[in-house]
Parts: C-alpha cells; sequence; structure tokens
C-alpha cells in the first residue's frame, strides 16, 4: 500500500491585528494577566462582514495549491475542517468547491474542533494509500472573533481565541519511507459538555430559546481546568502512541507542531517528551488559537522558516472539544 505526502501549505490570516492592550479596553483584563495564563500578545480578527471563513480557506488552499506545484483542477476530494462554518448547512466544503473552480468533486466537513485538521489528513491519507484519490485538499478555517463576548462575562474565552485559515495538499509518496507514517484519532464524550456552544441547536424545538440568549449560552464556554489537565495527559499519550506504531521514540522527532491551544499547554507536552523548546514550534503568541486552523497555520510557517527540511520527522498532535484528541507522524 503506497503512503500519502504532504505536497504543498500555505496559510492566510486577516490584517486586523487585536492586541491584549486592545482587549483589555472593552473587559477587566490586561496584557500581562492574558500572557502569564496563555502566552498570547495578539492575535487576528477580520473586519466583520468582510469576508467569509470559506473565502480566509480558500485563499490559503491557493497558497498550497501552488507551493504544491497544481491547480485547483487537479483535486479529488475537498476536505474543510471548522467549528464555525459559515452557515448552519451546508458545509464549506461546498463553498471552497465553489471559489477554487474545482471539477465536481467531493467536498465534506470535519467537525471535531481543534483536532479537525489533524482527523482531516487522516482521511485523505486513507484515500490516497488506497489509490481512491491522488490529490486531496484538507483545510482548517475559522472566523471565532464574531462569536466571542468581548465583555467581562466572556473573559476567560474571549482572549483566547483568533481568526485564520490553513490548507494542505496531499499527494501519494515516491518513497514509501517517507509522507504520513501514522495517525491516531481518540474521543471521550463523556467531557463533550466542558467545552461546547449549547445554542442554537438542534435538539431544541426553535433551535434558541430566549433564556439562552439572556444567560449568554449562545457564546461558547469551557472548563478551563478541565481542558489543560486532559490536554497535557493526552498530548503526551497520542503523541508517544503514534511513534511506538513507528518504531519511534520522542528522540527521533525533528519538529513538534502541537495545536496552539496554550502556550503552557504547549511547554508542558514539550518538556514531558524530553524536547528542547527548538524542536516544538509555537506560533500562538502571534495568533491565538485558531482551533482546526492552528496546525496548518503552524506547518506553513514552520516550512516557511526552514524549521522542517526533507528527511525530518514531524509530528502533528492536537486536543480539543469533544474531548476528542489526535496525532499523526510525517517523515517530510
Amino acid at each position: 500500500m503506497r503512503r500519502s505526502r504532504i505536497l504543498g501549505v500555505g496559510h492566510y490570516v486577516p490584517e486586523r491585528v487585536v492586541s491584549n492592550d486592545d482587549l483589555a479596553a472593552l473587559m477587566d483584563t490586561s496584557d500581562a494577566w492574558i500572557r502569564e495564563r496563555s502566552g498570547i500578545r495578539e492575535r487576528r480578527f477580520v473586519e466583520p462582514g468582510s469576508m467569509t471563513s470559506s473565502e480566509m480557506g480558500a485563499r490559503a488552499a491557493r497558497r498550497a495549491l501552488a507551493a504544491a506545484g497544481l491547480e485547483a483542477g487537479d483535486l479529488d476530494l475537498i476536505i474543510c475542517a471548522t467549528l464555525n462554518p459559515d452557515y448552519f448547512f451546508p458545509g464549506n466544503g461546498v463553498f471552497l468547491q465553489q471559489l477554487l473552480g474545482c471539477r465536481e468533486i467531493g467536498a465534506l466537513d470535519v467537525r471535531t474542533q481543534c483536532t479537525g485538521f489533524v482527523y482531516g489528513l487522516s482521511v485523505a491519507d486513507q484515500f490516497i494509500r488506497t489509490g481512491h484519490y491522488e490529490h486531496v485538499l484538507v483545510v482548517g478555517t475559522e472566523i471565532q472573533s464574531t462569536a466571542l463576548e468581548l465583555a467581562d462575562r466572556g473573559r476567560n474565552m474571549a482572549v483566547l481565541f483568533g481568526d485564520g485559515a490553513g490548507a494542505a495538499v496531499l499527494g501519494p509518496s515516491p518513497d514509501d519511507r517517507h509522507g504520513v507514517l501514522d495517525s491516531r484519532l481518540h474521543s471521550q464524550g463523556e467531557y463533550a459538555k466542558e467545552l461546547w456552544l449549547e445554542g442554537p441547536s438542534g435538539f431544541l424545538p426553535r433551535r434558541m430559546e430566549p433564556a439562552m440568549l439572556d444567560d449568554g449560552r449562545w457564546y461558547p464556554q469551557m472548563n478551563g481546568r478541565a481542558v489543560f489537565k486532559h490536554a497535557v495527559t493526552r498530548f503526551g499519550e497520542v503523541i508517544n502512541e503514534s511513534l511506538e506504531a513507528c518504531g519511534l521514540s520522542p528522540e527521533d522527532i525533528d519538529l513538534l507542531v502541537p495545536h496552539q491551544a496554550n502556550q503552557r499547554i504547549t511547554e508542558a507536552v514539550g518538556k514531558a517528551l524530553g524536547l528542547a523548546p527548538e524542536r516544538v514550534f509555537s506560533n500562538i503568541e502571534r495568533y491565538g488559537n485558531t482551533t482546526a486552523a492552528s496546525i496548518p497555520i503552524a506547518l506553513s510557517e514552520a516550512v516557511a522558516a526552514g524549521r522542517i527540511s526533507p528527511g525530518d520527522l514531524v509530528v502533528l498532535a492536537a486536543f480539543g472539544s469533544g474531548f476528542t484528541w489526535a496525532s499523526a507522524v510525517l517523515r517530510w
């Protein structure tokens, strides 16, 4: 069975920079408070109404296609990971198909939030491994700024998240020693309500009740302590699980590209694996948590910065709402 590999990556972030001081003007917080708890100094927000998350994803996708030396017409499948689709339905995948001018290929959405890109990568890998498709586009794209409560009540969530998009084009590897070596996916639904968005909900007769609006239950909610505790544990577990499946160990990692959730989590995971800081990629300081876009943005920046070279062992790992967690091991 052949392997798949990443042929090209790209990313796009909005031009509008929102600093911690900007948020401090809207709520009871400070630059020092945010940096101490998350490592974030600034993030990007779209200008409201200026573009959709599909449009951001298309910009990232065009850059990934150019890096791969391919055109939209070469794609066989689109996988879009997002927790903030443009509309309740249809999913963003079909809008990407239209915006990119692709053939009438399949397009699907992955709704596993922060792990969405790694989940999508694993799906693309399987289609290419079996020979069903030659080229698959995986996009992570998020507009979260319009769903944040930029006030004291929503402070703990509002300071963490930002907008952006990242993309990767996968195709068959000519060398079975390179490419996606392994991927692992997990979930634990008993913790779903520790990080979730309650409404609107298809469970409710009218999708939304007035009391939910008054109580702010249409904003995302998070039990920060529970998420931090589980994330640190699951990151290490799933990374080691993938490495062991490949007959490798943390010492073999050239670069770990984790989901950019919190700098304290990233540092804790790197320390637990015995990785020096230069072997762990981090850009959360500038972008905050961009959920499904987090890993592809980081991967794109790492490639552009020369942090990844042919033959390097690159590990991707994510943890988030669901709870879900996932990993992928790639020989670049």
